[in-house]
């Protein structure tokens, strides 16, 4: 069908909206409430447009073309709309821009200096909600919601977990956990895909800045950094590199000018987790047990099956995840090759996601002091950067420290979904048959879709494997596996969608875009580093060979495996 827009005449397909055929064409209309792939609410009308016969402005979002249409999306009246509307959304707002994280970066303020808001027109009562700060992960503050709604949609529809609703009527209405508890006390995962969709600063991940610079400052305290593999390919967005570029040495040489005294790399905590979790897979694949595995990386998910199937969790590999073991080794093997006392290490891990700093205080990771002591999100690794007066784009490379600094390209690709099962089935084979495998690039189980699935062939074993991102999608195979009708041996489960590279405490705004070319470059580092499966990292043999023994020996479960807890809500 064709319809007119601006004046120009546009070819539509049914059923689309006016936003999606503007957006096409590359016409710009603001919007707050919308969400790319999600149902549209129209609930801020930001994006009001001019439709000639009808007699009031149509959101644009939520209004499908017709045959013939003829709309403006720039008229006087349309620009004096949105610009009231964003005037009245500001009325209601602490008007703290300057001291607010998101200053920059918030898409309000931004809509704010387009519409040439430059005074206070509507003044009168503002909501007066608390702060919610007890959740280990994610602070929301009510007071600079906008009732959008995106927060609550994805996680209905991404995540399946429904932790936040709209409560109350009219202007008392706010978004809030059932009863207008805390966060910490309701079924929220703290994977921060509530943050990443957020337009403002309502919700945001528990910084962990102040701690850091304080064990930093403390001349009796041995900081070591670890990174993660989803970091070094977005931490360079901040600093203006393209989306996707590789940051690596600047990264590590950031974080020594800062004041940290070993640099290591969360990398080789993945390729320890493939030796770990691949063994126990070959073991129950031997010697019976419950089939089948599912992967434990991810600590949003992990939470999620505590909560909403415990019953399962006999499935779950016990394996920590990579931040965890390389806590446990640096504060283990590590301080015992260097002689330094493990109560005076303070590890801090710098990752991509929000769920982290949860799992870092559970108390079932360390048994004298935790693996990890402080959790800093991509956001707040590059806050810290900036704070101290270092120019990252001029910083000359570094590389991380021995023995805990080499890593695979396997590791590499636990940043992206499906990658963990990749580097899994990479070292399984060689486990299983003694030989590499001929291609060691698995593309079934490569992208962004929430569900992938492959047939492999190890030795005398046919596995059916399945890759799944976005917590929306795991619920059937969990109810198969419940019932006794599960096909499958090995399941990698991720809680945010497309895996680590999409975590909820990445740089904001996230797009597909941008996901994407963090995707490539996580496939890129494999690609080129010269060991690309977990049991070649040297590293990792000597650490076997003096410490550990061998894979799932009992010093391994000792220090790299842990247990659940049923968080089923009654």
């Amino acid at each position: 069908m064709i319809v007119t827009i601006n004046g120009k005449d546009l070819w539509a397909n049914p059923g689309e909206t006016i936003l999606t055929v503007a957006q096409r064409e590359g016409i710009k209309i603001p919007t707050l409430c919308y969400m790319q792939g999600f149902s549209p609410t129209g609930s801020c009308r930001v994006c009001v447009v001019e439709v000639e016969g009808y007699r009031s402005l149509v959101p644009s979002c939520a209004q499908p073309v017709s045959e013939g249409m003829r709309v403006l999306t720039n008229s006087p009246k349309v620009r004096r709309a949105r610009k009231t509307i964003v005037e009245l959304l500001i009325a209601n707002h602490p008007q703290d821009c300057l001291v607010c994280v998101r200053n920059g970066n918030c898409e309000l303020q931004t809509l704010a200096a387009e519409y040439g808001v430059r005074d206070f027109r509507y003044t009168g009562e503002r909501r007066t909600n608390k702060k919610d700060v007890a959740s280990p992960s994610i602070e929301r503050d009510p007071n600079k919601c906008i009732l959008c709604g995106r927060c609550i949609r994805v996680c209905h529809e991404t995540q399946n977990v429904g932790a936040i609703d709209f409560a109350r009527r009219g202007f008392s209405s706010y978004v809030t956990p059932a009863m207008e508890s805390s966060l910490n006390t309701s079924p929220c995962v703290y994977c921060g895909q509530c943050i990443v969709v957020c337009p403002v600063g309502a919700l945001t991940e528990k910084s962990h800045e102040k701690i850091v610079w304080e064990a930093i400052n403390d001349p009796d305290r041995v900081v070591v950094a670890q990174t993660a593999p989803a970091v070094r390919v977005a931490l360079g967005e901040e600093f203006g590199f393209e989306p996707g570029t590789i940051v690596t040495g600047k990264m590590t040489a950031a974080l020594r000018r800062m004041g940290v005294n070993y640099v290591f790399d969360t990398n080789f905590g993945a390729d320890l987790t493939i030796m770990e979790e691949g063994t126990e897979l070959i073991s129950r694949l031997k010697n019976g047990g419950s089939l089948p595995l599912l992967t434990s990386c991810s600590p949003g998910w992990i939470k999620y099956v505590e909560t909403f199937y415990p019953d399962l969790l006999d499935h779950v590999s016990s394996c920590k995840s990579p931040q965890e073991m390389t806590g446990a080794i640096i504060k283990s093997y590590y301080a015992e090759k260097m002689n330094i006392d493990p109560a005076s290490i303070f590890v801090v891990s710098v990752m991509p996601c929000t769920a982290k700093k949860f799992e870092s205080q559970r108390p079932e990771l360390g048994e004298e002091y935790p693996d990890v002591d402080a959790v800093l999100t991509t956001r707040e690794m590059a806050r810290m950067i900036k704070n101290s007066g270092i120019d990252f784009q001029k910083l000359d490379d570094d590389h991380f420290d021995d023995p805990l600094g080499e890593s695979t390209g396997a590791a590499a690709i636990f940043g992206a979904s499906g990658g963990v099962m990749e580097a899994a089935l990479r070292t399984a084979h060689f486990a299983i048959t003694g030989k590499e495998m001929d291609n060691i690039e698995f593309t079934p189980i490569r992208g962004l879709q929430g569900v992938k699935e492959a047939k492999v062939k190890i030795g005398d074993n046919d596995l059916r494997v399945a890759a799944v991102s976005g917590l929306s999608h795991i619920n059937q195979f969990l109810d198969d596996i419940r019932n006794g009708s599960s096909a499958y041996q090995f399941i990698e489960v991720m809680a945010c969608p497309g895996g680590c590279i999409n975590g909820g405490g990445q740089p904001l705004p996230a797009d597909p875009i941008k996901v994407k070319k963090r995707i490539e470059a996580i496939y890129e580092i494999d690609r080129s580093t010269p060991r690309r499966c977990s049991h070649q990292n040297e590293s990792i043999q000597r650490l076997y060979a003096e410490f550990l023994g061998e894979p799932n020996s009992h010093k391994a479960h000792e220090l790299l495996h842990t247990h659940y807890v049923n968080r089923e809500v009654r």
